[in-house]
């Protein structure tokens, strides 16, 4: 997500929810609504307190890492609540910049809403695809509806080079900005779509989601067939950082999404042989670009692993392009719902001990927003974060309690439990992150498949 660096990349890709029913969603999807790796459209989500080796996709049981931390159901569950209605029902702010609001979630149209990046003032594809998430997961169908209303209509591109592909970015009226794509938003509107056609059926037109869904999991490997570009590399199994700016030949772990990978071969199962491989390209990708020493990953690597640079930059230099900043957060948990999904594995537990251990030194309720992969601050002017100690960074690493085997691994949980809802200026990166944090930590982050994968 960088809030600065994606306008370099515009230029480049140029040149080339809630309503009185929060508490009957989180019921319902206890009860047996459809949520869950353990089932479809019946017999809820289980969680766990303890370990789940299996993982919720052989075993239905996700992992809930507030309650293994002590806190009670009914206080998880009031703040889900109270972060979901803040984020997407709370104060829309008075000025032009909304920078005193509280909520990032506005309706254009009755039927049309969006995600506003409240800092840049514009709406881009990354929020909308985590607002549908958010949705479907707390069973808020008009707010997804709505959202997805606008994706399609204003930011889907309908012909060219990267059709059924979303312009990254544009304004609040949905006037497009660039036509150049970023990867992660597809993914997670894709991944939305699927997880919505299996929990509340398909509808009329737009509203078939599974097939829309499918359409765009398809385009991601087949727009070459049209004299398009692929999203992901057909050599590496990776998927680029902005297609169709082929120039730009790198990719971004957070973009990197293994979970969603399987999903994607259910729900597009004529590519099953690729998202399966990609599945193991993002695994891969996700330990190699890891520091060894510190669990750290740059925002942008090398299909290798190794941290990219333009032919500017140093290895020691604060450039956004190699060193942890708030693309980067988002690796913490692409590792950690994998595990919680698929089943922990050696390498993700090492990667999370390593990444506690450094925090900890840091002070884990004290710590910085952005570093170098060795784990030196970046300095003062490239540090400044308001707060300092970021919120979407807070609830990234509280999902490494998932796979770590720390003693101290409550701890980030706790941290994450006292940080309050982001507000003002900063709350649409972080709010998203934190309201993500919030269903991964709560076993509320769940898989919803189709009943033949479970009959």
């Amino acid at each position: 997500m960088k809030k600065l660096a994606k306008l370099g990349v515009a230029l480049l890709s140029a040149a080339a929810l809630l309503t009185s029913a929060s508490q009957t969603a989180l019921a319902a999807g206890r009860a047996g609504d459809g949520a869950g790796g353990g089932a479809a459209r019946g017999g809820g989500p289980s969680r766990t307190t303890g370990g789940n080796p299996g993982g919720a996709l052989r075993t239905g049981v996700y992992p809930d890492l507030f309650a293994r931390a002590g806190y009670s159901r009914p206080a998880i569950d009031a703040r889900v609540q109270a972060a979901y209605q803040q984020l997407f029902h709370g104060a829309p702010g008075t000025q032009a910049n909304r920078y005193d609001g509280q909520s990032i979630y506005y309706r254009l149209t009755p039927d049309m809403a969006y995600v506003e990046d409240i800092g840049n003032q514009d709406v881009r594809t990354e929020g909308m695809g985590y607002a549908m998430m958010i949705a479907v997961q707390l069973g808020h169908k008009q707010e997804f509806d709505a959202l997805w209303n606008f994706a399609k209509t204003k930011m889907q591109l309908t012909s060219g080079p990267e059709q059924y592909f979303f312009a990254w970015h544009t304004d609040t009226t949905g006037k497009v900005l660039s036509t150049g794509v970023a990867p992660d938003g597809d993914q997670w509107i894709a991944a939305a779509l699927y997880f919505a056609s299996n929990r509340w059926g398909d509808g009329a037109g737009i509203y078939d989601y599974g097939t829309e869904s499918e359409q765009i999991l398809h385009a991601m490997w087949h727009e070459s067939d049209h004299g398009g570009v692929d999203m992901f590399t057909r050599t590496d199994y990776l998927p680029l950082f902005t297609p169709p700016a082929t120039f730009l030949n790198f990719t971004d772990p957070s973009y990197c999404l293994p979970a969603f990978y399987r999903m994607f071969a259910l729900a597009d199962p004529s590519d099953k042989d690729l998202w399966d491989k990609a599945y193991t390209a993002g695994e891969n990708l996700l330990q190699k670009a890891a520091d060894p020493a510190t669990g750290l990953v740059p925002d942008y690597a090398n299909f290798d692993g190794t941290p990219y640079l333009n032919s500017s930059e140093t290895p020691t230099d604060n450039a956004y392009d190699h060193n942890f900043q708030e693309d980067a957060w988002r690796a913490v948990a692409n590792v950690n719902v994998d595990a919680a999904w698929t089943g922990v594995q050696p390498w993700q537990t090492r990667w999370s001990d390593t990444l506690e251990k450094f925090f900890e030194g840091q002070g884990v309720s004290t710590y910085v927003s952005r570093y170098h992969l060795d784990g030196t601050p970046l300095t003062s002017g490239q540090n400044t974060y308001e707060p300092a100690h970021a919120q979407g960074l807070v609830a990234m690493n509280s999902t490494s309690a998932v796979s770590a085997t720390d003693k101290d691994k409550k701890a980030f949980v706790r941290d994450f439990w006292n940080t309050p809802v982001p507000s003002g200026q900063a709350r649409y990166y972080d709010g998203m992150l934190y309201m993500l944090g919030m269903l991964y930590d709560s076993g509320n982050f769940r898989m919803w498949l189709p009943r033949s994968h479970h009959d």
